[in-house]
């Protein structure tokens, strides 16, 4: 897969950025999101979530690790924040593979925490934060590139 890049300039433009890498990466179900603190992931994910039509309130599962929520038509999608892992194999605790081979959305904060679990295939969203800057600059590609 080719890299490819996406500027935002304001919260006025995540929701047009979410549906154009939904409709360009559709196919691929696993998306890493990777980027420092504040640099708008969760942020992010409820763009990509609104756009997927997902009818519960979309936060970060921190501390639970998995959020599941429900879109219109009854479908899952999984929100996992890794920040918080002491070691990869506590995904391996909270049985990671049934949700990443589900074939349902797996949205996924600080996979860098698990990189070794994150299928080769995933999709991989790096946001990028300019200094004193409401820009993001949304990188995608490979999760292994």
């Amino acid at each position: 897969m080719k890299t490819s890049e996406m500027r935002c300039n304001g919260l006025h433009e995540l929701d047009a950025v979410a549906q154009n890498i939904l409709n360009t990466y559709s196919d691929k179900r696993i998306v890493a999101l990777s980027g420092p603190m504040g640099a708008g992931k969760t942020t992010f994910i409820q763009a990509f979530c609104r756009q997927l039509k997902v009818t519960d309130v979309v936060n970060s599962p921190t501390f639970s690790i998995v959020n599941e929520y429900l879109t219109e038509n009854g479908e899952s999608v999984y929100h996992f924040d890794l920040y918080r892992l002491k070691k990869p194999e506590e995904l391996l605790d909270i049985g990671y593979e049934d949700y990443f081979y589900s074939g349902n959305w797996c949205l996924v904060e600080w996979p860098e925490m698990a990189a070794s679990l994150i299928p080769d295939s995933a999709l991989h969203i790096k946001i990028s934060v300019p200094a004193h800057s409401e820009t993001r600059l949304f990188t995608i590609g490979r999760f292994t590139d």
